[in-house]
């Protein structure tokens, strides 16, 4: 559980982030391209609170999420992580950040090998970032785990097909809180999910949070989703934020033009009335 005293102090400070992919292009005559991601974007997250990353496909917004990870190519900029730049660490360094650091994707089934169990499944960052753990304390935590997320202790035993899209998702949020992380991004986690199961693991993030402390990125293309669990937002287009603020404000006063068709664009979300 997070210190209380540290909430609302920076957790994650990004500065003139700019992330570069390199593409080879032609059938016959290769060439190289240089494809700019993201261009010199900065935002901070406070403990304890979730920010939004909102914007369509190709805007960027994932790559961000990815770089905070070292999983893209940073050109230039910095990604502190309560106070020390990510960007300059060695591998052996960064190790500790991996298990503070968690991540939740889109789709809950794609993200699980369909031929373990749940337990395996669960228990698979305390193997990497807890192997002093015996089998039974393994086993034990993922029982917990299972519990705290909404589903019962015996799940462990079954596998992914046996389970719908949200509790798939659950048990992915069960994996991200087993090494026990301050901080998860929530990649698009409830975009392929029905409307009314959205509203479940939302309220279940939210009361995650409430119970732990975890501070959220979160990351999607729904601005009537991220208005209801996030405090602020970034706007992203084509790489670049163009509109930032809280999010009530974004909802219901976007001064972009762009922020203005990404709400013309979906549907209000339902009132959420529950974990259910």
């Amino acid at each position: 559980m997070s210190d209380e005293r540290l909430i609302g102090e920076p957790l994650i400070e990004v500065r003139d982030l700019s992330v570069t992919y390199e593409a080879r292009r032609g059938a016959f005559i290769k060439r190289t391209e240089f494809i700019r991601a993201v261009k010199r974007v900065s935002f901070m997250v406070r403990r304890g609170t979730t920010m939004g990353l909102v914007g369509e496909s190709g805007s960027g917004k994932s790559t961000i999420g990815k770089a905070i990870l070292r999983l893209a190519p940073i050109e230039a900029g910095s990604i502190k992580y309560d106070g020390n730049d990510l960007t300059k660490l060695d591998e052996k360094a960064f190790m500790p950040y991996r298990k503070r650091v968690q991540t939740i994707f889109q789709d809950p089934y794609a993200s699980m090998n369909p031929r373990h169990s749940i337990a395996s499944i669960v228990a698979e960052p305390l193997k990497v970032h807890a192997p002093e753990m015996s089998m039974q304390d393994r086993e034990d935590r993922v029982a917990e785990l299972l519990v705290k997320v909404g589903l019962p202790a015996d799940s462990m035993n079954r596998y992914p097909h046996q389970f719908s899209g949200g509790q798939r998702q659950r048990i992915c949020v069960a994996r991200a809180l087993s090494s026990k992380p301050e901080f998860i991004i929530c990649d698009e986690c409830v975009s392929a999910l029905d409307v009314s199961v959205q509203a479940q693991i939302v309220n279940l993030l939210q009361d995650l949070q409430e119970e732990l402390g975890i501070t959220y990125l979160f990351i999607a293309h729904d601005l009537a989703v991220v208005e209801h669990i996030c405090s602020d937002a970034l706007v992203m287009e084509l790489g670049e934020i163009v509109e930032q603020g809280p999010t009530d404000h974004l909802y219901h006063a976007p001064k972009h033009p762009y922020t203005q068709r990404l709400l013309e664009a979906v549907p209000k979300m339902p009132t959420i009335v529950g974990v259910g």
